[in-house]
């Protein structure tokens, strides 16, 4: 066949640009046989010494985005995509059902992963499906609509959830309230939760995040970063989960993103650890949905300009009397 000898004598010179017109061709054509057999042989022809591994990242990332479902499952396996910009079965949730992707997967941990991907698209996932992530598959009526990615030929658009109005902002001079010299508390199940959650900015990128919890309130836990003035506005349950699981499924400047439904995964981790939550995910939502709403969630800012990712909440239990501030920021 012709486009099969030009595949082999773009395999044999390793002509990247050659195979990505031939990805292309096969994308507009929907040749989806032909485009997985391109991604089979750019991976086999690694193991000769060629560099070919961008061909057969992108020819994995349109199969899992464009291709039909049998096609595209054929490469929702755990040694794919491992260098696309995102994980490929929130690529692929993001075109097919649940349903159809189901179809053509084993039930096992892959397909999990899809079901809570594909659940905060909107499909009801029944209770017998793996639950890969020990979550509810139905968003709770507490939780907000996460943010959900969306992929193209020219990469993914995932836009942080808006700020507070300036209006709801106030001033605070923490210098006036007392804030100095709180007692900081070491909260280990707290810093390890965040830390993952932020993984893909602090690891993968550039991002430095800092989380302390402290005796007091949430001005105080924001002093104990060493600001002085701060502007602080109040947030909904909804909208601080909204911003962890927006924190959680990017992977920052220079990481490769998480995907929605682990970054969902980080929020509940995050808020059950600011709540001392020890309680089933799944059986016992609405009780942590209650606990959670008892916090007090707040965005604020020291008034320097953004430069990219950043995430600044603090949180207060007054019943407890602690609270915690977290700060995380990424340079584009």
């Amino acid at each position: 066949m012709a486009a099969g000898l030009d595949l082999d004598e773009l395999i044999h010179r390793a002509d990247l640009d050659g195979l990505i017109r031939l990805i292309d061709s096969c994308c507009t054509s929907r040749d989806w046989a032909a485009l997985f057999d391109i991604r089979q042989r750019s991976r086999a022809a690694m193991t000769t010494g060629r560099q070919l591994w961008p061909a057969a990242t992108l020819a994995e990332y349109r199969l899992a985005l464009w291709a039909d479902a049998p096609w595209a499952c054929k490469v929702l396996d755990d040694d794919s995509g491992r260098f696309s910009i995102g994980p490929l079965s929130e690529v692929a949730s993001q075109r097919h059902s649940f349903a159809e992707l189901a179809a053509h997967l084993p039930s096992d941990h892959r397909l999990g992963l899809i079901a809570h991907e594909r659940s905060l698209r909107g499909d009801e996932i029944v209770s017998t499906t793996p639950n890969t992530l020990e979550l509810p598959f139905l968003v709770q009526p507490w939780e907000p609509q996460y943010q959900i990615a969306e992929y193209s030929d020219d990469g993914v658009d995932a836009p942080s959830p808006e700020l507070p109005n300036l209006s709801e902002f106030r001033l605070v001079d923490l210098g006036t309230i007392g804030a100095s010299g709180c007692e900081i508390v070491d909260d280990p199940d707290v810093h390890s939760a965040v830390r993952q959650l932020l993984d893909g900015w602090t690891a993968a990128s550039t991002g430095k995040a800092e989380v302390l919890c402290v005796e007091g309130s949430a001005a105080q836990a924001v002093d104990a970063l060493g600001a002085s003035h701060v502007s602080i506005a109040p947030l909904s349950l909804a909208a601080a989960l909204a911003w962890l699981g927006w924190a959680g499924a990017s992977g920052g400047a220079q990481g490769r993103r998480r995907g929605a439904a682990l970054g969902r995964f980080g929020a509940w981790s995050v808020a059950t650890a600011l709540a001392d939550i020890d309680a089933d995910w799944v059986d016992d939502a609405d009780h942590i949905g209650a606990v959670l709403a008892g916090l007090n969630w707040f965005w604020w800012s020291a008034g320097e300009p953004s430069l990219g990712w950043e995430l600044q909440l603090a949180v207060e239990d007054v019943l407890s009397g602690y609270a915690w501030v977290i700060s995380a920021h990424d340079a584009a």
